[in-house]
């Protein structure tokens, strides 16, 4: 389900963040920057509205369409008949909601849901897996904790064997405590939930690579140690092999997929520099290839040829979506070609296709345009619009998202972002708001629409967004450069990247405010403390503020996993843990401060943000307080966003003030 939520920690535990708009500018040359009339700004509902729609899949013989849409603020599944898009909504039942899906045959599409538990706005997924027919008609549940009738435990779908176009690759795990249930298996699930096992993983939480005929060849995982561990076995010996292991020193290698003739595997490695890349290994040989390097950035992911049998392109982003392709004469890179032609300046993805790759859904996005469906006929050489994920939202009205590099103080180069108002791309001396993501390790901030972000620009002030050190995306080292930083280098970070939009004229110095989620918020508070000449006002959403209660709240703490996480990450030391704290040094502040906290929160539970409040409170520093109940990590409820966004925004009128509305000089 394509629910932001506020930022990660552990890898597989995830997180939520926010938006952002535009303002407007025409006719002259202005001294200062113009600020948008309130009549003339996009209403901060829009940007609080979950899509309209999220995934479209045609069905293999493309008589069909399936997607993700709102039905009166509920996902359910729509299905589309091509011929006069006709549609028919499949509503799960009770507090359900559609996750994902993937057609199985030609009339037949397999879903996943969440639901809603308790008062908890956010839908958490089930690992449930349902069955429907193209006219919605014979629902079934074919895997889940609910199935009563046959496979029972947690199903989650991997992705298909090449050519095989009714069953699905799923990792199971069932339901119950026995030694061998502990271990994932790989199964092939068909319509009707008939399962075929094809292996068991040598470890907890494996993942699984198969090759084009369908054999499982790769399990791999982090277990308890934290150490990425690669499992190996052939066709003729089941027997599972450990190829690659980080705890003995091995480098990190990631399998991702089999080549078409299945003699190599494609890997994520660290490449030739060690920031990041893409390797072949050589079954035969078992002698690994360096076939592209990034020099800023990792790749994101492999892309697919449409028949699903090998890669063609590898996709990187350092600042904007970048291609490189593998196989520069596969009939894939010309289509690519073609349709990054039709949508210059757009990050352009082909998500499903027929079985015969005639007809292609294409995804189009950028920092503007939060994403639009259109079907693209090979042999016609005609693309059709089909639908927009949020049709409310105007691109020409949303601002424009810069990618920016400089250097920390200690010389580590630095990524980011940068956003004017629309209007004001060359103006300077803006009021700056610092947005710094969740996570911290292995999140990132991206090149896309982000409502947070233009929520923002929308209401006249710059974002700027930095990937400190300890962010996913640029290497092992780069993450490994932010262990133990809380407060420290990671912080500085954020420092030096505002330092540097002063010292660059783009920031007024006294009109900058510094606003994040979860790992975000503690840094929004920590930088108010640790600078506090700086900024103005820290915004701190679902944020940590004592670091040594991850030891003993929230859900990271419940697993040996997570507990080498937050010492590895974290430390030990809890007299160090608490200086690094943001509840210890409430006294260095002087900063105005809003607090936005989740009642439902599980992965920072609403005490850190209560204790915060009353440490405030105690000290007597007025601060503004925003607590919703039902909300967990990260504001779900369109209303409820809505409303955060007018705290925000209000609140950062009051401190860094809108921009003045001077006349300007003529042409």
């Amino acid at each position: 389900m394509r629910v932001r939520r506020a930022g990660r920690m552990p890898e597989g535990l995830r997180g939520t963040t926010i938006a952002r708009p535009a303002a407007l500018l025409a006719g002259c040359v202005l001294a200062f920057v113009v600020a948008p009339s309130r009549a003339d700004e996009i209403p901060l509902a829009d940007f609080a509205r979950h899509a309209q729609y999220e995934d479209v899949k045609i069905s293999p013989d493309g008589e069909h369409l399936a997607a993700t849409a709102l039905v009166n603020g509920k996902r359910v599944l729509a299905l589309i008949r091509v011929a006069d898009m006709k549609r028919i909504d499949l509503d799960p039942r009770d507090f359900d909601e559609i996750a994902d899906f993937w057609w199985i045959g030609p009339r037949r599409v397999v879903y996943s849901v969440g639901k809603k538990f308790a008062d908890l706005d956010t839908p958490l997924l089930t690992g449930e897996l349902y069955a429907a027919n193209a006219d919605s008609s014979g629902r079934s549940i074919i895997a889940g904790v609910r199935n009563y009738g046959g496979f029972r435990g947690v199903a989650q779908v991997m992705g298909r064997i090449p050519g095989d176009s009714r069953r699905l690759l799923v990792a199971t795990t069932p339901w119950g405590r026995e030694s061998e249930n502990l271990f994932t298996s790989a199964q092939l699930i068909d319509g009707s939930g008939s399962l075929q096992r094809l292996a068991t993983a040598p470890m907890h939480h494996a993942r699984f690579v198969a090759d084009n005929s369908g054999e499982i060849r790769f399990a791999y995982a982090e277990n308890g140690d934290l150490a990425l561990k690669v499992y190996y076995r052939t066709p003729q010996s089941p027997q599972w092999e450990l190829l690659f292991d980080a705890a003995r020193g091995d480098a990190r290698l990631r399998p991702v997929r089999f080549s078409r003739d299945d003699g190599s595997a494609y890997f994520v490695c660290p490449g030739d520099g060690g920031v990041g890349g893409v390797c072949r290994w050589d079954v035969a040989t078992r002698k690994m290839q360096t076939l592209w390097s990034g020099t800023d950035s990792e790749p994101i992911e492999l892309l697919d040829t449409l028949d699903g049998r090998d890669a063609f392109a590898i996709r990187s982003m350092p600042g904007r979506p970048e291609l490189t392709l593998i196989d520069p004469q596969a009939r894939e890179a010309a289509l690519m070609r073609v349709l990054m032609q039709q949508f210059p300046g757009q990050d352009v993805r082909m998500d499903s296709s027929t079985a015969d790759g005639a007809k292609i859904i294409v995804h189009v996005s950028s920092d503007r345009n939060p994403g639009e469906f259109h079907l693209y006929d090979a042999v016609a050489n005609t693309t059709t619009f089909l639908l927009a994920s949020q049709p409310w939202i105007s691109a020409e009205r949303m601002a424009d998202v810069a990618p920016i590099k400089l250097e920390a103080r200690d010389g580590l180069p630095l990524h980011g972002y940068l956003t004017r108002p629309r209007g004001s791309e060359s103006a300077n001396n803006l009021p700056l708001v610092v947005l710094v993501h969740g996570g911290p390790y292995g999140e990132h901030d991206s090149w896309e629409y982000d409502a947070t972000v233009q929520t923002l620009a929308s209401r006249g002030y710059a974002v700027l967004q930095i990937n400190y050190r300890g962010s996913g995306g640029y290497g092992a080292a780069f993450v490994e450069a932010g262990l133990r930083q809380w407060g420290g280098a990671m912080q500085d970070d954020v420092t030096d990247a505002t330092r540097w939009a002063i010292a660059q004229g783009i920031a007024d110095p006294q009109r900058i405010c510094i606003f994040g989620n979860s790992y975000g918020g503690y840094a929004a508070l920590m930088g108010a403390e640790k600078e506090p000449d700086l900024y103005k006002c820290a915004i701190g959403y679902v944020g940590v503020y004592d670091l040594r209660m991850m030891y003993k709240r929230g859900d990271i703490p419940q697993t040996v996993f997570g507990k080498n996480y937050l010492k590895r990450t974290l430390g030990e030391n809890q007299e160090e843990l608490y200086d690094r704290s943001p509840i210890a040094h409430v006294d260095r502040l002087k900063a105005s401060v809003m607090l936005i906290v989740g009642g439902s929160d599980l992965r920072v539970p609403a005490v850190q943000g209560k204790r915060m409040h009353a440490a405030l409170r105690d000290s007597n520093i007025e601060h503004e307080w925003l607590y919703r109940r039902n909300e967990a990590h990260g504001f779900y409820n369109e209303s409820h966003v809505a409303e955060m966004y007018g705290s925000v925004v209000a609140f950062l009128d009051r401190n860094i003030g809108r921009p003045a509305v001077v006349a300007g000089k003529g042409r």
